[in-house]
């Protein structure tokens, strides 16, 4: 027990340093487990209260996010396809194309990226839908008590393999800062800042876990209807 308090110490410590290498170590420590789950029951029962405060906010953040990324993604192939075709139309040879209409290199490498923006932060909007284990056809002809039994199962599956994501993908954001990992094609823009995206989308959708586990224990307890027929892409 000594240990485990002495490695929370130092995961700490290595926050408040600020340095990405002492924070890369210190989270390689068991201790970075009990952290990790810490900061996942935490952080989404503070985004579940931002959501409250802000019906706005939760009706919206995570599909402005998934539109923009791919917005984003869209117009950069886009006009990266022009760039590598458009001069070959026009007779251009390197030397006489404008900067402009010159393939620019992170037009391959950013995109994935973005996209991987996009996928975690769907995956949680998703989980709001109710459209990732929902096995609603199933459920439907199960008592009351077995479906409120397999919706709490839900909940604690999801909150486990978020823990499990939130630990290991804060270790990958950790080396990659520590490495100093740029977007391949350009200067300064570095890969963590884009593979952050991955915890903290986890501890988002944690909120989304705990706001429908709630919903699913009031329903139980007013007797109203707990299992509802989830449509992919339909809104809540």
């Amino acid at each position: 027990m000594g240990e485990l308090f002495s490695g929370i110490g130092e995961i700490i410590s290595a926050f408040a340093s600020g340095s990405s290498w002492e924070i890369s170590q210190a989270l390689n420590l068991p201790a970075a487990w009990v952290v990790g789950l810490v900061i996942l029951l935490a952080g989404g029962f503070l985004v579940m209260g931002l959501y409250r405060a802000s019906p706005f906010i939760e009706r919206h953040l995570e599909g402005y996010v998934m539109v923009i990324s791919y917005l984003t993604i869209g117009g950069i192939i886009f006009f990266g396809v022009i760039q590598r075709f458009v001069p070959g139309m026009l007779g251009l040879d390197f030397s006489t194309t404008p900067d402009w209409l010159k393939p620019w290199p992170w037009t391959t490498t950013l995109p994935p990226f973005l996209f991987l923006v996009m996928t975690w932060v769907g995956c949680s909007y998703n989980v709001k839908l109710r459209t990732h284990l929902a096995f609603s056809e199933f459920r439907t002809n199960m008592p009351r008590t077995g479906q409120m039994f397999m919706l709490t199962v839900d909940a604690l599956l999801w909150i486990g393999f978020s823990w499990v994501v939130i630990v290991t993908g804060s270790r990958v954001v950790a080396n990659a800062a520590d490495n100093f990992q740029i977007v391949p094609g350009t200067n300064d823009l570095m890969q963590w800042w884009f593979i952050l995206a991955v915890p903290v989308s986890f501890i988002f959708l944690v909120a989304r876990v705990l706001e429908n586990w709630f919903e699913d224990v009031r329903n139980f307890r007013s007797g109203d209807a707990i299992i509802k027929q989830a449509v992919i892409g339909g809104d809540t």
